[in-house]
């Protein structure tokens, strides 16, 4: 990670050379002058190397702001918006999401709503730095050196041109380098030249790039490519694809998938425990960051390239605003590995999609107790206000927020038996059982055989109370809202795994795919002798005693008016991170079993016999074929897998899911959502007003509504 990142900076000032300005108007594609000192650079071996490292900076870009959820999560079935509403248009698809970039004074609700043109203009930037590189690299010669560059370029190139097909569908297609000129003519691709382009890159990548991670972690390596690959294929025999895609064998394609997956299966096989993926995160170029199921990875550190503007900003976006409506009994800071944006909530179907008795993944993914951190009313104040007797007052390190993760027909809670529930800023009198302590913020997810989560606010549509997840979580920022430092992963073996099972789906072969899924599943179950009500995330980066590579340099500051005990004192940062990280979930109280070190089973027998909780989605879908049902179950499996892992849009847009569970699952973009038309973005409209004919003349009102998607 060391080796690439410095290798970044000057691959970057190289790219900036080449690239000129940063807009989506006719210089999108151009290069300068710079590209002629660049040519020499690339005709050497140590160059051409270091030119190819510079396509590394390109992704980071996917996880610097706010459209590292917006064009990926929102709008789907995981994740509804929270009561921040800075990207809403995305998750609701209302008029303002146009071809135009949405702005304040166009109806944004702020300046950080996502643009449409962000994604078209930062994939072209780095093909066309892809473009360059391909076009020299013949002239290295030194053969391993030129198929790493040639290898990084084509995969770059292949990804990026992956990724506009994905929300465009049909974009420019250009493979050659602009060598100075300005060009304002553009033709736009089929989908079937632009998927093809990026299986042709990927296949590319495949044959030249060296199976070891020989950049250090974070290295594109063949078993990255195939992957890839494997997800291109794939894509050309789904739904999206159908109306053009006969002309290639299916059966070819998919069978490629299956041998491709195996490959990266046999060949980066899976972290032993969900935990190392994301929860165990321990600091800085942690040893889990190189595990072989990672194939992808945005690398960030302390370096300051790998911050600013591209920075790790993913650790804002999937905890709730716990610091608004906890009564200040829980203050937020660097020592709780996540901020409190709210902008990405659950919806109900991904807290009812797993088994919450025997899914590890589940109690491994979500963060559902916050300790007490800060004394914010008297205890006399609390028995009075709230009911309570002084046994039942809670400390610093106790409980301050909980939620509890039950299902939909358990009726333990029903009549209030322990205590209404509540924020801490409202009046309730909820006491824990398995502690007799008052919770200060206790919420349940199903009461009565409802969905009550969203209800602890006036607003059910744009709530800030939710379970959210841990995956993103940095407990080594030495500032509220400073960058993180983890890699953001991008591609891991784990997803290999259901992409096997959606080819042998898509092959009739239901139960090959039952095969296929159950080792993901058998890693999702609770071990013999596991510790079901431990939890702990990535926030144990903050101090080495508990687990951190080192203590965080703010350890022992001080916040003024922050966090403090029953008598006054002000606690340090490291005093609060040890309230605060109390390292318990609520997996019995959610779930009402006995204690027990027993190992758990998730193993489907029979694809004519799925889980429970499989067959209620199936149901709300109306899948009944054998066929829709196991596709869906495939995606619901994504979900225990892959919760928030940045590409459900893609994925559901692609197999023709993304409408109707959007509209099964998402009561705010249900009432928006149109097939037909949202199964795409719209092409920037900035981009269309700059072209021109060949003949030099300007795109008539009726050329430029050719060039967009349908119904924008």
């Amino acid at each position: 990670m060391r080796y690439i990142s410095n290798k970044i900076v000057c691959g970057a000032l190289s790219m900036l050379a080449l690239m000129g300005t940063t807009s989506c108007s006719s210089e999108f594609l151009k290069e300068d002058a710079g590209h002629l000192y660049s040519d020499a650079l690339l005709e050497e071996e140590a160059g051409a190397l270091q030119m190819a490292a510079g396509l590394y900076a390109n992704i980071r870009w996917h996880f610097g702001y706010e459209w590292a959820y917006g064009i990926t999560l929102y709008g789907c079935d995981e994740f509804t918006n929270g009561a921040d509403l800075t990207s809403e248009c995305w998750n609701t698809y209302d008029n303002r999401l146009n071809p135009q970039d949405l702005t304040p004074a166009l109806g944004a609700a702020n300046k950080n709503c996502p643009a449409v043109s962000a994604l078209w203009d930062q994939m072209y930037y780095g093909i066309s730095t892809a473009n360059l590189i391909i076009s020299k690299a013949d002239n290295v010669s030194n053969e391993d050196a030129r198929n790493k560059a040639l290898g990084e370029a084509h995969f770059l190139r292949g990804y990026n041109y992956y990724r506009l097909f994905a929300q465009y569908g049909g974009v420019v297609l250009e493979t050659e380098p602009a060598n100075g000129t300005v060009k304002k003519n553009y033709q736009r691709a089929s989908e079937d030249e632009v998927l093809s382009q990026v299986i042709a890159d990927f296949e590319a990548a495949y044959q030249m790039l060296p199976t070891d991670k020989w950049r250090g972690n974070g290295t594109w390596t063949r078993y990255t490519a195939a992957h890839f690959l494997a997800k291109a294929l794939l894509y050309r025999q789904s739904e999206r694809c159908a109306s053009w895609a006969g002309k290639y064998d299916k059966s070819a394609d998919l069978n490629r998938v299956i041998q491709l997956c195996d490959e990266v299966i046999g060949a980066c096989p899976l972290a032993p425990d969900y935990w190392d993926l994301y929860a165990r995160w321990t600091g800085v170029d942690c040893l889990n960051e190189g595990l072989s199921e990672i194939l992808m990875a945005a690398e960030h550190n302390e370096d300051n390239t790998t911050q600013g503007r591209f920075g790790n900003r993913t650790y804002n976006y999937f905890d709730p605003q716990f610091s608004n409506f906890s009564g200040g009994w829980v203050q937020r800071g660097q020592y709780i590995g996540g901020m409190d944006f709210q902008r990405c909530r659950p919806t109900e179907y991904t807290y009812s999609v797993f088994d919450n008795v025997n899914d590890a993944r589940m109690w491994k993914t979500f963060k559902t107790v916050y300790g007490l951190n800060n004394a914010a009313k008297s205890d006399a104040d609390v028995m009075s206000v709230n009911g309570i007797t002084a046994d039942q007052l809670p400390d610093l390190g106790d409980e301050g927020i909980i939620f509890i993760l039950n299902r939909k027909d358990d009726h333990r809670f029903d009549g209030n038996p322990y205590g209404t529930f509540g924020r801490g800023g409202d009046v309730h009198n909820f006491v824990n059982p398995m502690t007799g302590k008052w919770v200060p913020n206790a919420f349940v997810t199903f009461q009565n055989g409802k969905y009550v989560l969203n209800s602890y606010t006036g607003n059910p549509s744009a709530s800030n109370v939710f379970c959210g997840i841990n995956k993103t979580a940095d407990g080594s920022r030495t500032g509220e809202k400073g960058d993180a430092h983890r890699d953001v992963i991008m591609a891991r073996t784990g997803e290999t795994y259901l992409v096997k099972a959606e080819a042998q789906v898509r092959l009739g072969q239901y139960q090959d795919a039952i095969t296929t899924v159950n080792v993901l599943r058998a890693r999702g179950q609770w071990k013999q002798g596991e510790d079901r009500s431990y939890y702990t995330d990535g926030s144990m980066a903050f101090l080495t005693a508990d687990g951190g590579m080192k203590d965080n340099s703010t350890a022992n500051s001080t916040t003024p008016k922050k966090n403090k005990d029953k008598a006054g004192k002000t606690l340090t940062n490291a005093d609060a991170y040890r309230v605060s990280m109390t390292h318990r979930n609520t997996y019995y109280l959610s779930t009402g079993i006995d204690q027990t070190t027993d190992a758990s089973d998730l193993q489907i027998k029979s694809y004519a016999q799925l889980p429970a909780e499989d067959e209620a989605i199936l149901k709300a879908v109306g899948a009944t074929s054998d066929y829709d049902r196991m596709l869906n179950f495939i995606f619901n499996e994504r979900t225990r897998e892959l919760l928030g892992e940045w590409n459900r849009w893609d994925e559901l847009s692609r197999a023709g899911l993304l409408v109707k569970r959007a509209k099964a699952f998402n009561p705010e973009a249900a009432p928006n959502i149109t097939a037909g038309k949202h199964e795409y973005r719209p092409i920037p409209q900035k981009f269309i007003d700059t072209l021109q004919n060949p003949d030099g003349s300007n795109l008539s009102d009726a050329e430029k509504k050719a060039w967009q998607n349908p119904g924008y």
